[in-house]
């Protein structure tokens, strides 16, 4: 994907959006992973087999995040476990692209597209999973529950419409409007 970048999407993008330079056109600068575990809190295994299903799913050990400060509401103490998080750049990060794209997003139940709904103004995308047994690597049998877990696409794209055709061009699949 990165050659097909450079190749293909470079100069698609400076023509249909004016750009002068190539270093104009927008480009994808890291992929955050993101698994939240309030079970955490009660079940100690979990934060065991979530940093395992993100590691498989992402080819880098992820850090697990802690509380920061104690909400008594929630039974979360600073400092607690509440989740994972791995962020990739360079070639992993086009790996990953790649495999959330044309393996993992098919595979979703009743798949119909992406909503444009995940910009965040600034070019930036969310996505959300529901499972992670949505990527092949990961074995059916050998996981404890479904977990949902975040994608966020981060570009240097300075709004919505740069953000969103540069991730069309990478084969993102849109519902169209």
């Amino acid at each position: 994907m990165k050659a097909q970048y450079f190749d293909e999407i470079v100069p698609a993008m400076m023509t249909e959006f004016g750009f002068a330079s190539p270093m104009r056109v927008p480009r994808i600068t890291k992929i955050n992973l993101n698994i939240g575990l309030g079970e955490a809190l009660t079940n100690g295994r979990a934060m065991e087999s979530a940093v395992r299903d993100l590691t498989t799913i992402s080819g880098q050990k992820p850090i697990i995040t802690r509380a920061r400060r104690s909400i008594a509401n929630f039974k979360v103490r600073e400092g607690n476990p509440i989740g994972t998080t791995v962020t990739l750049r360079g070639d992993r990060m086009y790996y990953f692209l790649e495999r959330l794209i044309l393996t993992a997003l098919p595979r979703i139940r009743d798949f119909r597209g992406i909503s444009r709904r995940g910009f965040d103004g600034r070019g930036n995308f969310s996505l959300g999973l529901r499972e992670q047994i949505v990527f092949p690597e990961i074995d059916y049998n050998s996981i404890d529950r479904l977990r949902g877990f975040q994608v966020t696409i981060t570009t240097n794209a300075t709004n919505d419409a740069e953000g969103s055709r540069l991730l069309e061009h990478f084969g993102m699949p849109f519902i169209q409007q």
